[in-house]
């Protein structure tokens, strides 16, 4: 058994998409131990994997390639659903550039909390949690269209203070992060009102990836030269 498994993990598997008929992709990596992790494109509406690779890094010298690698073979999505990394999004869009970036609402929710505080003393920071808390409530237009006018009020409030305090603590530097977060990610915070064939967050892959990593604890004994292809196998024979 041990020289069966040996012989298929020295031979990557031939994985035959069809990468035309794609519409709306979710893209995002994961980390398996300290930097070393996995990046993966997902078909949005089967819930898919396009692509998976060991090793690949979300900067340039990696996603530009992977990208590239997937408009060679026909991909040419409307969109990407995204958790916010700047290298995802400035290399989407340069491979292909009238692609729309939806931003994972779940990511911006879980990271403005993060920076808000459980319970934020800041008067600033407890009204801005508060918008946190309910992005992920938007369901129709209406709703988008007063969110983004509460965050109007918001930053009419209190967005000069901010952007003039010379305050460097911890605390209001969290809160420096959180606006700068939410007032990069508003333009392409709900795409998905006016398609819902666009997935609003990452949930579908980050699950894909959750099972990945269960399957992978099983074989931990693997080595270095045989992990890129052991996931090839994997991303061959589960698809979803």
């Amino acid at each position: 058994m041990k020289r069966v498994i040996d012989y298929w993990l020295k031979i990557p598997p031939e994985i035959k998409q069809d990468y035309l008929s794609v519409k709306h992709i979710i893209c995002d990596g994961t980390l398996l131990k300290r930097n070393v992790g996995i990046y993966s494109v997902m078909d949005a509406s089967n819930k898919q994997i396009l692509k998976g690779s060991y090793g690949v890094k979300e900067g340039v010298k990696d996603l530009l390639p992977f990208y590239t690698s997937l408009a060679g073979l026909g991909l040419n999505p409307i969109s990407a659903t995204v958790d916010g990394n700047p290298q995802q999004i400035k290399y989407l869009r340069e491979v292909w550039p009238s692609i729309i970036i939806q931003r994972c609402i779940v990511h911006v929710q879980r990271q403005g909390l993060s920076w808000c505080r459980r319970t934020p003393k800041r008067t600033e920071a407890k009204h801005l949690r508060e918008l946190f808390i309910g992005i992920c409530d938007i369901f129709s237009t209406q709703e988008a269209q007063r969110f983004t006018l509460d965050f109007k009020k918001w930053e009419n409030r209190y967005g000069s203070m901010i952007q003039h305090s010379t305050n460097r603590g911890k605390v209001f530097s969290d809160i420096i992060r959180a606006r700068s977060m939410l007032t990069k990610a508003l333009p392409d915070l709900f795409h998905y009102l006016d398609n819902p064939n666009i997935p609003r967050s990452t949930n579908a892959l980050e699950g894909y990836f959750s099972r990945l990593k269960e399957h992978y604890r099983l074989h931990r004994g693997l080595s270095k030269s045989k992990r890129k292809n052991y996931f090839n196998w994997y991303f061959y024979f589960k698809l979803k």
